[in-house]
C-alpha cells in the first residue's frame, strides 16, 4: 500500500470485486517517549478508506522493565483511541500474543486479558482476535471464546500451526493447517459454538510451506 498508495489501492481491490477483511496492524503503544496515537489514527483512516470493519492491533512490549506501566499506558492509550475509531466507523481488534512475545511485541498475552482490556469500551468499537497460533495453548481458551462470543466481542478469528521444532524467528514458525500441533477442529468449534460467522483469515509465516512436519 505504500507503494501504491491509499486510494488506487482501494480502487484496484474494488475492481477486483475483492473486500478487506481486516487491516493489520496498529498499536505499539506502551513506549515511554511516542504515544503512537497519530500512527494509529493514521492506521484507521486507512481502515476506514480501504473499507475494512477491523483493526488488528499488537499492543506493544516492555521499553523499561515496567511491564505493569506497559499495560496501564496501552490501555490509556486505547481509551484516547475509541472516540477516533467510532467516528471512522472501524473498530479496534486486540489481539493477544503468546507469552514469548510479551517483552518486545505485546504486553496482552491471553485472551483474558485482551477482553478485560476491551470491556471498558463500546462492543462496536473494541474487539478482540482469537489466533490459533498465539492462544491454542491457554488451559482456559474454552471458556474465553464462550465469553467473547456472549459479550459480541470477537473480530477475527486467524488460523496457521504451530511448528515443530520452531524456527529461530518464531514468526516464521506459522505454518499450514495440519503441519504442527494445533487441534484447528476442536477450537473451530468452540469459535463457531460462541457466535462467530465472519471471516477465519489464514495467516502463514514459514519457510516449511507445503512440507509435512507434523504427526497427524
Amino acid at each position: 500500500m505504500g507503494e501504491l498508495g491509499l486510494e488506487r489501492a482501494a480502487k484496484i481491490i474494488g475492481d477486483a470485486g475483492l473486500r478487506v477483511s481486516t487491516l493489520c496492524r496498529g498499536g505499539f503503544l506502551t513506549a515511554i517517549d511516542d504515544d503512537g496515537l497519530d500512527d494509529n489514527r493514521r492506521a484507521l483512516d486507512e481502515a476506514a478508506a480501504l473499507g475494512a470493519p477491523e483493526l488488528v492491533m499488537v499492543m506493544g512490549g516492555i521499553p523499561d522493565r515496567d511491564l505493569i506501566g506497559a499495560r496501564a499506558r496501552a490501555e490509556e492509550r486505547l481509551a484516547q483511541l475509541v472516540p477516533y475509531a467510532l467516528e471512522r466507523g472501524v473498530r479496534i481488534a486486540l489481539e493477544p500474543l503468546h507469552p514469548m512475545f510479551a517483552a518486545d511485541r505485546a504486553v496482552i498475552s491471553t485472551l483474558g486479558q485482551a477482553l478485560a482490556m476491551a470491556e471498558p469500551h463500546p462492543v462496536e468499537a473494541v474487539g478482540v482476535v482469537v489466533d490459533t497460533f498465539h492462544v491454542w495453548w491457554d488451559p482456559d481458551l474454552q471458556s474465553l471464546i464462550r465469553t467473547a462470543g456472549e459479550r459480541g466481542r470477537i473480530s477475527s478469528y486467524q488460523v496457521c500451526d504451530w511448528l515443530v521444532p520452531m524456527e529461530v524467528d518464531p514468526l516464521l514458525s506459522r505454518g499450514m493447517m495440519g503441519d504442527g500441533v494445533i487441534d484447528f477442529g476442536t477450537i473451530g468449534r468452540w469459535v463457531h459454538d460462541a457466535g462467530y460467522r465472519g471471516d477465519v483469515e489464514v495467516e502463514i509465516s514459514t519457510r516449511r510451506c507445503g512440507r509435512r512436519t507434523g504427526t497427524r
